[in-house]
């Protein structure tokens, strides 16, 4: 086991990512020190202590996002930190202090709570697909974007794309920090993330695809870039393992549009209730544009990808499994 005795850390260890990430880790001998809001709460820890190896390698520590000096305990004497914790919220009443404050402030205190630990060699941040094309280049078919596009927060604020913008924030904030600092700090960009839950509770992206499946009249006219949570919880390891790892990662394994994902689903559903309508979004949003994503530098990583069409199987069984879809 390539982790056996080695010390990580996993912020937001509650979450969905957060949630394979450490399984994955603990299957790989690794001790873990995750941190959530609240230890008391069933919700947050109770799936977590039941993986496999929590008993002797999961320590969970209480941490706050907005609170310098909140991570110092959990990252203390650990050769990795993995950063996940940030709200992912599509609808918000106050983009500040729900989505970019916790973004950036909170990126921004893990890193400094790295830079009081020598043993630390890498962190990995979880950002997101969306720091990468929202920066007014046309997109089309034969436009093949990559690790080398930014989104441009100006445009995302005057779209109110507030998700994007606090994304693309706190990883600007990252790599301005991490050089100052001289932390060798790699990010991972994923696309939608769905694939089997293991928290009791329903995360924006999974919720998606419920949403779809369980009695939608219409889907969007718009094109779905996915990748499996398993596969983005390995991507991480293996960022953080490889040597040579470096920069940011792209993972978008498929980019189909909604009616194409619906036939997959069809096919190994055939008496679900599936939308038949096409409506386009009022929106300016991305999602209908017809651009690819280079997965070359993802490739590096050595990861199998899993097909979409076992993803999509493994999500809608979860959620039947879970209480959340009854078919």
């Amino acid at each position: 086991m390539c982790g056996e005795g080695k010390v990580v850390c996993v912020t937001g260890g509650s979450g969905y990512i957060a949630s394979w990430l450490i399984k994955r880790l603990l299957q790989r001998g690794y001790i873990v020190k995750a941190t959530v809001r609240d230890t008391g709460d069933p919700k947050k820890t109770d799936h977590l202590l039941a993986l496999d190896g929590a008993k002797e390698r999961l320590h969970l520590f209480k941490a706050n996002l907005l609170e310098e000096g909140s991570f110092d305990a959990a990252v203390d004497g650990c050769e990795g930190v993995f950063h996940t914790a940030s709200p992912v919220i599509f609808a918000v009443t106050d983009p500040q202090a729900e989505l970019i404050d916790p973004a950036v402030k909170g990126t921004l205190n893990v890193l400094k709570s790295c830079t009081k630990v020598q043993s630390i060699k890498r962190v990995i941040i979880t950002s997101s697909m969306v720091t990468i094309p929202y920066n007014g280049k046309p997109l089309s078919l034969d436009v093949v974007v990559d690790e080398t596009w930014f989104s441009d927060p100006t445009l995302c604020k005057e779209m109110k794309l507030w998700y994007v913008l606090s994304k693309t924030l706190a990883e600007e904030a990252a790599w301005k920090f991490a050089k100052e600092n001289s932390i060798d700090l790699v990010t991972s960009s994923p696309g939608i993330v769905i694939g089997p839950l293991l928290q009791p509770t329903l995360n924006e992206t999974v919720e998606m695809i419920l949403k779809l499946v369980n009695g939608a009249q219409t889907y969007p006219d718009a094109h779905y870039r996915s990748v499996d949570v398993r596969d983005v919880a390995d991507a991480h390891i293996r960022a953080f393992e490889i040597p040579s790892a470096n920069g940011r990662y792209c993972l978008v394994t498929h980019a189909l549009h909604f009616s194409e994902v619906l036939k997959i689903v069809h096919q190994h559903y055939p008496t679900l209730n599936l939308p038949k309508k096409c409506v386009t979004n009022d929106l300016n949003n991305l999602s209908m544009s017809t651009y690819m994503v280079s997965m070359e530098k993802a490739k590096t990583l050595g990861i199998s990808f899993i097909p979409l069409e076992v993803t999509l199987r493994d999500t809608i069984e979860s959620l039947k499994e879970k209480g959340f879809l009854s078919i």
